[in-house]
């Protein structure tokens, strides 16, 4: 990847399989530490895009992080401007509005508290313990989409 590309870590082969068994769990009703499975439609195929994402909630709202970067998930979401989130039959559709750099600190060090045991190898070494300045440094790199439930 070129310096000028925007950040993202690829999925390993493992990596996929155990994001399938864990959005099909999801699917079926089992959410594994709170996370659920997004649908969101593709930009370009204008198909349902499915994956297991780590919903979170900050200061009373609700956040979708991409903890890879700028992920197809994330893209698609700009695109579309919302979603579906499912665990079971419980299906919450959303719209979503991304948030500027300058606006994810407090959302980035909550999510890196809850998930960053989960996550923190797509963080170059920040933490929930890291400095503002190294949280804003990282934050171009994580997509963050504020969450607005419409059903």
């Amino acid at each position: 990847m070129s310096s000028s590309s925007p950040y993202y870590v690829e999925s390993s082969p493992m990596t996929v399989r155990v994001n399938g068994i864990v959005g099909w769990l999801a699917r079926h009703g089992l959410s594994l530490a709170g996370n659920a499975e997004l649908s969101v439609r593709g930009r370009k195929s204008g198909k349902m895009q499915r994956v297991p994402v780590n919903p979170h909630t900050s200061e009373g709202e609700q956040y979708l992080v991409s903890a890879r970067g700028h992920s197809q998930w994330a893209r698609n979401m700009r695109a579309a401007g919302g979603g579906e989130l499912r665990v079971g039959r419980k299906v919450r559709a959303f719209t979503a509005v991304e948030l500027p750099d300058e606006e994810k600190l407090p959302v980035l060090r909550t999510y890196l508290e809850k998930w960053g045991w989960q996550v923190k190898e797509y963080f170059a070494g920040v933490t929930a313990g890291s400095s503002d300045e190294e949280i804003l440094a990282i934050a171009p790199d994580h997509p963050v989409f504020r969450l607005t439930v419409t059903k």
